[in-house]
């Protein structure tokens, strides 16, 4: 069910209820402007890709439910959802996860993937952590930060990074749009990490809840 701030009668989950109709919606011309920015390449990091553009399109954007309400789609038994806004050609994805409140993700990898996330709703609490050495005895793995993003606000991770967890400390869904390129964790998963030893698993998919506004 899609999140936002009308009672649903199933489960009492909060969920988007609007119906007004808007003449230009500024978040579908953000999709178009990605993807015309990123084109035919692979990656963030390729050489006729300015990330700097795709981070003030994703940072000019005023955050407006009424726009990206179809695709938010939560489930409070789950620490978040990934729901699929696009596919840019192929060449990356464009997602809409919806945390539940007072939940997050476990540590994890992108999978040799560049993210940009813009949060569209509430904040998010980032702690990233450094990659356990290969070899090294079990124990707690290193904190190198601690953030809280706020609406409206972007942020970029990737691998060379290291690896973090997202989480929703406040009391009610948090929602983010997040760009990834390539669409690694889509296509061949990532690791997850324990924080107490640094022992990694494999995750082989991340499968979406929900693709172009349709629960899966």
């Amino acid at each position: 069910m899609a999140v936002g701030m009308v009672k649903s009668s199933v489960a009492n989950v909060p969920a988007y209820g609007c119906r007004a109709v808007i003449d230009t919606n500024r978040f579908d011309g953000l999709v178009l402007a990605l993807k015309e920015a990123l084109g035919p390449s692979s990656g963030l990091t390729s050489e006729d890709v300015d990330v700097d553009h795709l981070h003030r399109l994703m940072r000019d954007y005023d955050s407006d439910p009424r726009e990206w309400s179809r695709f938010a789609m939560g489930d409070e038994s789950r620490g978040y959802t990934r729901n699929l806004v696009d596919e840019g050609n192929g060449k990356s994805n464009l997602l809409i996860l919806v945390w539940s409140p007072g939940k997050g993700s476990p540590i994890h990898d992108h999978g040799n993937a560049h993210c940009l996330m813009k949060i569209l709703r509430g904040n998010l609490t980032e702690t990233r952590y450094g990659f356990p050495e290969e070899g090294e005895e079990e124990k707690p793995m290193r904190v190198l930060s601690e953030r809280v993003h706020q609406e409206n606000e972007v942020a970029y991770m990737a691998d060379e990074l290291g690896v973090h967890r997202v989480s929703n400390q406040g009391s009610d869904f948090a929602v983010s749009l997040h760009l990834y390129t390539p669409p690694n964790v889509a296509k061949g998963g990532c690791h997850i990490f324990h924080a107490e030893t640094g022992k990694k698993s494999h995750i082989k998919t991340c499968r979406y809840y929900s693709a172009y506004g349709k629960k899966l």
